[in-house]
């Protein structure tokens, strides 16, 4: 394991998910949100964001959580393991939710500077329409490169539990089956 993706609905652990790999495994992990986002929620432009996915994926190894879809096949190019996260949309509403309760007024760790924990409509119906917006598009994509990638499906919050578990009892060897 050494360049390692994570996807999934916001929500749905994968940022919590690829710190915690990252302890076992030594990676650095990279949350795409903080490079995307500028202080005050303000986006990158397309030439940018392209600028710094370049160098993101010029590092030796990686965790790197996040979606963004424009550039998946080109992450997907350099990746050897991808973890994608399929959890169901109330689930992922209500961490959401949970997590904007948590760290109200606050930055979180895995965003960028200036970009405080908020939650509104538009981000509510971004989750509640992610499966059926991306969800075929990300699995499909997956489909297509599982020969030649190691691709772990997550349907369950067992079985994260489980799969770290047993990434912590091999501390960090390469990727553990499932």
């Amino acid at each position: 394991m050494k360049k390692v993706l994570v996807l999934g609905c916001a929500g749905s652990g994968k940022s919590t998910f690829s710190t915690r790999l990252g302890h076992l495994t030594g990676l650095s992990v990279i949350h795409l949100d903080s490079f995307y986002w500028k202080a005050g929620w303000i986006a990158a432009t397309e030439e940018e964001w392209d600028q710094t996915i370049e160098e993101l994926l010029n590092h030796d190894g990686y965790i790197m959580d996040g979606n963004y879809s424009r550039t998946l096949d080109k992450r997907l190019i350099d990746a050897d393991v991808v973890f994608f996260f399929d959890f169901p949309r109330l689930l992922c509403i209500y961490r959401a939710i949970k997590r904007r309760i948590l760290n109200h007024g606050r930055t979180r760790e895995d965003m960028a500077a200036g970009c405080k924990e908020k939650i509104d409509l538009e981000f509510l119906r971004w989750i509640w329409n992610f499966r059926t917006r991306s969800r075929g598009k990300i699995l499909e994509t997956l489909d297509q490169v599982k020969e030649q990638k190691q691709v772990i499906i997550f349907r369950t919050t067992k079985e994260v539990k489980e799969y770290l578990a047993l990434m912590e009892s091999t501390r960090g060897n390469a990727c553990a089956g499932r």
